[in-house]
């Protein structure tokens, strides 16, 4: 399934944000910050990762349901788009 534009734009805006997020968690580390203050990022970073898979999948749903025959011969019919859920629940 190819993803529109400005969706994909989106979701590569989100992923380079998560990037300077883990760098930030990495220069924590490097500073011994406290175990705490590291958590709280690695679990925002982690959601964050989350709602980019989410995402994808919301629009990759969108159009099966507005496309199905369209989907189906792409291989990412409405089945394909719920299993992919699941691994992201």
């Amino acid at each position: 399934m190819q993803l529109p534009d400005d969706t994909t734009a989106d979701l590569l805006r989100r992923l380079a944000r998560i990037e300077g997020q883990v760098r930030g968690v990495q220069q924590m580390l490097r500073d011994h910050r406290e175990c705490k203050e590291i958590v709280a990022q690695l679990s925002a970073a982690g959601k964050a990762l989350d709602q980019v898979g989410f995402k994808m999948l919301a629009t990759g749903m969108a159009a099966c349901l507005t496309h199905p025959e369209v989907a189906e011969q792409s291989g990412f019919d409405l089945e394909e788009v719920e299993r992919l859920f699941l691994k992201l629940a």
